[in-house]
């Protein structure tokens, strides 16, 4: 429920908007608006990773601990959980937003090549000192990754267990429950990964066709 309900929110973040000065023609958005779909993009960006990494533990407890599944995800965890999400990543986007919000930009309208405020590339933009930005965003990328490495390691250990099953059809079974959570995964983390792993002087075109996998195709799938 809370990954459905952050994904029709971060399409809504982004798409209306696009969709709209795309009909209009209007290539432009004021600073406060700005930095607003800013706040929210990297706050549903995060409560997504998360949840996705939740996920996995879960999936890991279900398979690799059946009997014990019902005493150690219990609900109060998952509403632990979920809250704990959502409050990291609403601080971890307005500490990003107030450092954004100081920078001074060369241009009176900074141009972007992309349908969105992007941080990462505002950053790109800007005349004043950057470095403290690029600090909290190379932290931003720790957090980012680390969910990743849950994620791995979790689908690891499943691997392990679901081979020792003697029946194929009970492999293939168990696999099957977990499918879609991996290809869930393998395109949000594959796209995110390969656009911002890079300096923002790389970024180009195809990295704004590439966003869409995760802003659009992603949700949708989940």
């Amino acid at each position: 429920a809370n990954l459905s309900f952050v994904d029709v929110c971060f399409t809504t973040n982004l798409i209306p908007r696009l969709l709209a000065g795309h009909v209009a023609g209007t290539r432009t958005i004021s600073y406060v608006h700005c930095l607003t779909q800013t706040y929210f993009l990297i706050s549903f960006a995060n409560v997504d990773t998360f949840l996705l990494a939740a996920m996995a533990l879960d999936r890991f407890v279900a398979i690799c601990y059946p009997l014990q599944y019902h005493t150690i995800i219990t609900p109060q965890l998952c509403v632990g959980l979920a809250a704990v999400v959502w409050m990291c990543s609403a601080l971890i986007s307005l500490m990003h937003t107030l450092l954004m919000s100081r920078l001074s930009f060369c241009s009176s309208i900074p141009e972007i090549s992309h349908f969105y405020c992007d941080a990462y590339l505002l950053m790109k933009l800007a005349c004043s000192d950057t470095r403290v930005n690029q600090l909290v965003f190379l932290g931003a990328v720790v957090l980012f990754v680390a969910p990743c490495i849950l994620i791995v390691v979790s689908y690891v250990r499943i691997t392990m267990v679901v081979l020792q099953i003697p029946s194929a059809k009970g492999r293939h079974k168990t696999f099957s429950t977990c499918s879609s959570h991996l290809s869930v995964v393998t395109l949000f983390y594959g796209t995110v990964l390969g656009i911002y792993i890079r300096p923002p002087d790389s970024f180009s075109t195809q990295d704004t066709v590439a966003t869409i996998m995760y802003t659009v195709v992603t949700p949708m799938l989940n």
